[in-house]
């Protein structure tokens, strides 16, 4: 299954490659997010008629964090720093496509769609290694909401980066010790607590605002 699932990841990271143009009607997020929920509902609709398939439902979306071993933990470590130390190393080219793809795709040597593609296919290996620990919704949180929450409070990299994982931190221990102590699920209280965390900090933001200004 994890063979099959990273060959689809591979397809799709070629498709996205592709279809991301300069002058696009449509962003790459938008197709992004209709793709996920698309797959999501075909996954739902597969599953539907297995036996078991609530059980099957409930691994695919929130997973069973707990019950990960330890191997497990040091196989997914040394791939996430594989991944991060490729990353590093072609950072230049990665923020180049990402921050400003419209100026780039002109110059000569530069392949924008080379570099999309490695940066789909290295960021599929990492999904589909941590949905089967974690489940889709809790790896999407992972993946989307502290990067918003950084972006709210900072315009660098750096910053964001050390917010990001800063909120990532401190989240899942709060919803580990929440699900523990109120005896809930582990992923999705986890995946509410993001929800809760990412509200209070777009709240408080206006007053951060409201002290510079002051400052100033």
């Amino acid at each position: 299954m994890y063979w099959i699932s990273l060959a689809f990841t591979f397809l799709g990271a070629a498709v996205f490659s592709m279809v991301r143009v300069k002058r696009a009607r449509i962003p790459q997020e938008a197709i992004i997010g209709i793709s996920y929920a698309v797959a999501s509902g075909a996954a739902i609709l597969a599953m539907s008629k297995a036996t078991s398939e609530s059980e099957h439902l409930k691994d695919m979306l929130v997973g069973n964090i707990l019950a990960v071993s330890w191997a497990e933990v040091r196989k997914t470590a040394l791939l996430y720093g594989a991944i991060g130390l490729f990353h590093y190393i072609f950072r230049r080219q990665f923020l180049a496509i990402s921050m400003d793809h419209n100026r780039v795709q002109p110059l000569r040597g530069f392949s924008v769609r080379f570099w999309d593609f490695l940066f789909y296919a290295s960021f599929g290996f990492v999904v589909t290694s941590s949905v089967a620990i974690a489940g889709v919704l809790l790896v999407f949180c992972y993946l989307i909401v502290p990067s918003v929450a950084a972006m709210l409070y900072a315009d660098s990299i750096g910053r964001r980066l050390a917010i990001g994982w800063a909120m990532g931190t401190v989240v899942s221990a709060l919803g580990v010790y929440l699900s523990l102590k109120l005896d809930l699920p582990t992923g999705a209280t986890i995946v509410c607590t993001f929800g809760i965390v990412l509200i209070l900090m777009a709240a408080v933001r206006p007053l951060f605002e409201t002290r510079a200004t002051h400052a100033v």
